[in-house]
């Protein structure tokens, strides 16, 4: 694992290095002023994440495409038997706050009926852990325990607990599980209200778990589930090209000090009690006070105590749902924002494995490209309108940088289209060669459009953070409605104003040299018919219809999927779609 780890360092190092070299050679025309200073500091803040990006995905397509198992080869672990029933006593905690309970009842009904299923239920307890502050809502939650309860309860028990005051937010919930039931169990599957796992894919942690025991996480690869909003399917359609060959190549390297998300995996119980209390940070100040981003350090105490935290990246049977709409989608990104911020009063902890200092590192630095983009996106479209004595950059390294960038951060999707297009059956699952094309042709201006939105949002709260705003914690939005146009006038005006910006600075430019930016320069001009459009149920049906941005479950779903009445599969004509039947892979095929 150290010469990964060395080599992944060094091909990073070298890959900053070049690119700060041609940026230094881009801005050489004129001198160093100012604002070119700004330029290239900028740039530099924002090159870790492309970089490390860009390796992940092409170590990851490496693995694809030459190791007949790559789950497996970047999480060598101990797979127990199979067949062998679980001999653990493993809690499934649901961490709720003000859900609509109908969509919850449905998911827990259906992962307990799967579980029973399988002959392999009599080792597991529910419970259902409730934050929510709204008395009806939580009113309507016993009642839904009473029914899993009378349903289930003799197999698998059902426990509800509400606690009325939150301190900790849900990382506080979690603990005051452990000091209550802890002791009881073994392993705890941790949920979020949206997620949903089938009995095949919780069998597989709990197994991996009982067969290694210094593991203390297993982090499975959740997936978005089919989605009636349009918004949600273009997003999940981008992140599952993604994720695919990012997760693997972080894994060949992070090994044993891999990422925990929070949700889809299971945790070890006695270590997790005794090695992962979270301290409550010193001061005053939305950076202050408990921790929002739990996971992650968890995940770094869990490492310090000697334990291994490991992802399985192995896409099927995990699945969260994702923000039916751009409002709801910034709102979780800002909660995460405050959240890894929070990281830099941890960066010194004793005892952190220095492979875990770099991964909070990375975490704040993930948010903070942001701002360093922005800066760097206004100061070189004020240094291009204002230098008229001299050619303010270099054209030919110009260019080079930014195919460089745009082929670093387009990386893990170019990799995972090219791992689909030359599988048959996986190509098949996608929708076929074509769909895929035009799908992922279409995400990328998507995502394009998406980024400078993002960062406006990011910026400015974080700029907000300085004078006490705070994002806080509460219910997320999960159906598909349509945006008020006041609403998201209110919301995205500082991206329309950006967006105003940019199409004032093109409107000077040769259109022959600022094309390729139209969508980053332009796009939030759009911000908010887009958010508007795109979280409407005819998009959504449009979009189903077109059987453009497929993912698999899609095409071939399984049979717990059936079982939860997804619009999705509703809009599609058909609640039970037709299994693709996927053709064994021929020699020709199989990775060599």
């Amino acid at each position: 694992m150290l010469v990964r780890r060395v080599s992944f360092a060094g091909l990073v190092t070298v890959s900053f290095l070049l690119m700060a070299a041609l940026m230094a050679i881009t801005l050489s025309p004129g001198g160093f002023g100012l604002l070119d200073i700004i330029i290239f500091v900028s740039f530099l803040v924002t090159l870790p994440w492309t970089i490390i990006g860009f390796w992940n995905a092409t170590i990851g397509l490496l693995i694809m495409r030459f190791s007949r198992d790559p789950a497996n080869y970047v999480c060598p672990i101990n797979h127990g038997d199979d067949t062998a029933g679980t001999t653990s006593r493993t809690a499934i905690l649901s961490c709720i706050r003000n859900e609509e309970v109908n969509r919850l009842e449905k998911n827990l009904s259906v992962m307990l009926e799967d579980l029973t299923t399988s002959a392999q239920a009599n080792n597991f307890t529910l419970y259902v852990l409730s934050d929510s502050s709204d008395n009806v809502i939580a009113a309507s939650e016993r009642r839904m325990a009473d029914r899993l309860r009378k349903i289930w309860g003799n197999q698998i028990p059902v426990i509800y607990r509400r606690r009325e005051n939150n301190p900790g937010f849900k990382a506080g919930n979690i603990r005051d599980f452990c000091e209550r039931w802890g002791g009881e169990h073994d392993f705890a599957l941790v949920l979020d209200a949206d997620s949903f796992m089938t009995a095949d894919a919780i069998l597989t942690l709990v197994r991996r778990m009982e067969a290694n025991p210094k593991l203390g996480i297993l982090q499975s690869l959740a997936v978005g589930l089919p989605s009636a909003s349009a918004f949600a399917r273009v997003f999940q359609f981008g992140m599952r090209l993604g994720m695919r060959s990012y997760t693997i190549g972080s894994a060949w390297w992070q090994g044993e000090c891999g990422p925990y998300w929070g949700h889809n995996a299971v945790l070890r119980l006695e270590p997790f009690k005794q090695h992962c209390v979270l301290p409550d940070l010193p001061g005053k100040g939305p950076l202050a006070g408990p921790i929002l981003s739990h996971d992650q350090v968890e995940a770094v105490l869990m490492r310090r105590a000697g334990y291994e935290v490991r992802v399985l990246p192995q896409e099927g049977g995990s699945y969260e749902e994702n923000p039916p709409h751009l409002l709801e989608f910034i709102r979780r990104d800002l909660r995460w924002c405050q959240g890894n911020l929070q990281y830099r009063r941890l960066l010194t902890m004793k005892g952190l494995k220095p492979i875990s200092r770099i991964q909070l590192a990375l975490a704040m630095l993930m948010f903070l490209s942001s701002p360093a983009w922005l800066s760097f996106m206004i100061s070189a479209a004020i240094l291009g309108l204002t230098a008229t004595d001299f050619a303010p950059f270099r054209p030919d390294t110009g260019l080079l940088i930014f195919v460089a960038i745009m082929t670093m951060v387009f990386a893990p999707k170019i990799a995972t289209v090219l791992d689909i297009l030359v599988r048959p059956s996986l190509r098949r699952q996608f929708g076929g060669g074509i769909r895929v094309v035009i799908s992922t042709v279409c995400e990328v201006v998507y995502a394009a459009m998406m980024a400078p939105m993002m960062a406006v949002a990011h910026t400015l709260f974080m700029a907000g953070l300085a004078f006490g705003k705070t994002i806080g914690w509460g219910a997320q939005a999960r159906g598909v409605a349509r945006l008020p146009v006041g609403l998201a006038m209110r919301k995205l005006w500082p991206q329309t104003l950006f967006g105003v910006m940019g199409t004032a600075w093109v409107m000077t430019q040769p259109l022959s040299l600022v094309w390729p930016v139209l969508p980053i320069t332009v796009g939030p001009l759009l911000a908010v018919p887009f958010a508007i459009l795109l979280s409407t149920r005819f998009a959504g049906l449009l979009g189903t219809k077109s059987t453009l941005w497929r993912i698999p479950e899609e095409s071939d779903p399984p049979e717990p999927l059936f079982m939860l009445d997804l619009p999705a599969f509703a809009d599609a004509g058909n609640s039970r779609p037709e299994p693709v039947v996927a053709a064994t892979a021929s020699a020709a095929e199989a990775p060599t």
